[in-house]
């Protein structure tokens, strides 16, 4: 119990957030570089119309942004203004357009030169600019050639909001679906990365659920899915695997041994164990892994910056590059399965099984 109230305090601690005043376009002098990213949101309008609050839309509505980054910009931050928006220091939007669903499809599904697109679903506790300028930093770390796409689903952004964000995630499920099938149809998508965090891995889960029952396999054959601290219950994950089945390329899960934030999470829910903490040496985790052809790898080694060990995802963009090179100088196809851990100092990835980092029930 005691790690509940720790976790909680910590949480609320956190400076003030930030209002949908950060989403007003401002003057782009002083920035280093700019990023135009897009949004779909099945948000309402907030009360001034300026913004998206947590209610939840009977429709979608899309956006596109260009965002500048401040030269001063380290990785894994972000940069919010702190009084008067300052592109030489803060991270700031520069312009804002709102779009009909045939432009953002045209857009969103234009992919960089090796033929790819993504997206990013966040997760529990996240507000649409939260959402919005964590995607930002994100494209800016990763240095992401393709305009990258933020799924904005209607979470409370509140600490107590928890059993109605998951409600919500399912409220946004058909949505989802619809936005990943209009961009991977597009005819020069060869490659669909699908990055979520948290609550919003459930959600991910959901839609690739969805997308098996209704026989896409030519939606699910060019999906790289990637999820990062997934809030979901593992035994409600291995029964959304059982149904999805293997992907063509591997589901890769990120967890972490010492994430408080899923730790809470699983007191709230019975004390049942989370597909985030999962533990790579249990050779349990190993079978599984072998079984249901997905990648487990545990990034405790990655820093954190919010006391809890759950936001890790925001430094993969930097670690990223890192892991798709060990991959390829060990040989690996991208194929294989089975668990792993990534050691950020020594910059290594092993089976804890296997020294040689061979993955036993690869395919």
């Amino acid at each position: 119990m005691a790690i509940v109230f720790v976790a909680v305090s910590q949480l609320a601690a956190c400076a003030t957030r930030p209002t949908d005043a950060v989403l007003q376009p401002v003057s782009a002098a002083g920035g280093e570089r700019e990023i135009t990213l897009l949004t779909a949101t099945d948000r309402t309008k907030d009360a001034d119309g300026r913004g998206f609050a947590n209610g939840r839309a009977p429709s979608m509505a899309f956006e596109e942004y260009t965002i500048s980054i401040p030269p001063t910009h380290k990785p894994s931050k972000i940069e919010w203004a702190k009084n008067k928006p300052d592109a030489r220091r803060d991270i700031v939007v520069t312009k804002r357009t709102a779009l009909d669903k045939p432009t953002f499809v045209a857009l969103a599904g234009k992919p960089a030169a090796d033929g790819s697109v993504g997206l990013f679903v966040h997760g529990y506790n996240y507000s649409y600019q939260e959402g919005l300028f964590r995607l930002a930093q994100i494209a800016a770390d990763a240095k992401i050639d393709a305009m990258p796409v933020l799924f904005s689903w209607p979470s409370e952004a509140t600490l107590t909001g928890y059993v109605a964000d998951k409600d919500a995630t399912l409220f946004a499920r058909d949505d989802l679906v619809a936005v990943i099938t209009e961009m991977s149809r597009q005819p020069q998508v060869k490659k669909f990365f699908l990055f979520g965090h948290s609550m919003g891995c459930f959600l991910i889960m959901e839609a690739l659920r969805q997308l098996k029952l209704e026989g896409r396999g030519d939606v699910l054959d060019k999906l790289v899915v990637l999820l990062a601290a997934p809030d979901i219950d593992a035994d409600v994950f291995r029964k959304q695997l059982a149904v999805i089945g293997p992907l063509k390329t591997p589901l890769t899960l990120f967890v972490a041994k010492d994430d408080k934030a899923l730790r809470v999470s699983s007191f709230l829910g019975g004390e049942r164990q989370r597909a985030g903490g999962l533990d790579v040496d249990d050779p349990v985790v190993e079978d599984a892994a072998a079984r249901y052809g997905i990648k487990v790898i545990d990034i405790t080694s990655v820093k954190a910056d919010d006391g809890l060990g759950h936001d890790r995802y925001a430094s993969l963009a930097a670690v990223g590059p890192q892991l798709v090179s060990l991959d390829t100088r060990a040989g690996a196809s991208g194929r294989e399965t089975g668990a792993f851990v990534f050691d950020a100092a020594a910059s290594v990835v092993s089976s804890p099984f296997r020294l040689v980092g061979r993955v036993v029930g690869g395919r």
